[in-house]
């Protein structure tokens, strides 16, 4: 299977070729990176490993998305929204895992998707897709009694926030509980807010250092508290995750699909 990296020079895109160049059965056939990136021209494996792979990283998208397979995409709304247009017409697989898109740039990913496979998730790992799993179904068990808090932590270079596993987390509380996400959500406090709402799911946000990820969903009733968490601590976890969904989607119908369809849960 061949695969392309986009946003090949920064952190993510690096652990990715790192991740590809290791994988049995996939071959890395392309990786680009904006024009004044400073990967950009270096060797891709190079950059990630220490070793070249003979991939060097450029800044087309167009003749990566007409070559490869599949195309794995951890970069920013603008530019996903882009390269789902591409993957669209090339009927590339399209692995999303940028976070932070808005309305209308979530529409165009739904678009794309009836041209070609997109898996996109908030989160590309096997212990928080099963994470959301488990707190669909406690929110579910306990009802509204208990109130649904959920804290996140990430590193200091992070730009969005909560983050996008945290409001997955959010949706799937939402979800167990049969109710609308954006009804009952509340990201963030500050001033004289008034006593908890009922049935709200609320959101702390932490940032600093070199955290990878962190995410606990709470659920404070009367008399006990349940609390479901969830610690990254290598990137690695992500990446492995993405290819594994690339190669699941390969060969699949046009369709939007999540880390939840990959797995089976």
């Amino acid at each position: 299977m061949r695969i392309g990296i986009v946003g090949a020079g920064g952190r993510m895109g690096q652990m990715l070729v790192r991740e590809v160049l290791g994988t049995e059965g996939v071959e890395l056939v392309g990786a680009i990176d904006v024009p004044e990136s400073p990967a950009h021209g270096h060797d891709a494996g190079l950059l990630a490993r220490g070793r070249p792979c003979g991939v060097p990283i450029q800044d087309d998208p167009v003749p990566l998305f007409a070559d490869a397979d599949a195309v794995l995409d951890f970069t920013a709304p603008v530019a996903t929204v882009r390269f789902a247009a591409l993957a669209a017409q090339g009927k590339t697989v399209h692995v999303i895992g940028t976070t932070g898109l808005e309305g209308d740039q979530q529409q165009a990913i739904v678009k794309a998707a009836r041209h070609t496979p997109i898996v996109q998730a908030p989160n590309f790992s096997l212990g928080v897709n099963l994470l959301f799993a488990l707190a669909a179904k406690a929110a579910a068990v306990l009802g509204p009694d208990y109130d649904a808090e959920i804290v996140e932590m990430h590193h200091r270079h992070k730009v969005d926030a909560p983050s996008g596993t945290a409001l997955g987390l959010g949706r799937a509380i939402a979800e167990g509980r049969n109710v609308e996400f954006d009804a009952v959500a509340v990201l963030s406090r500050e001033g004289q807010t008034g006593a908890r709402a009922d049935g709200a799911i609320g959101f702390a946000t932490l940032r600093g250092g070199d955290v990878v990820g962190e995410h606990t969903a709470i659920f404070a009733g009367p008399g006990e508290r349940l609390e479901l968490t969830h610690k990254a601590a290598d990137r690695s976890l992500f990446a492995r995750g993405a290819v594994r969904a690339a190669r699941w989607a390969y060969g699949k119908h046009p369709g939007l699909y999540g880390m939840t369809d990959v797995l089976g849960l």
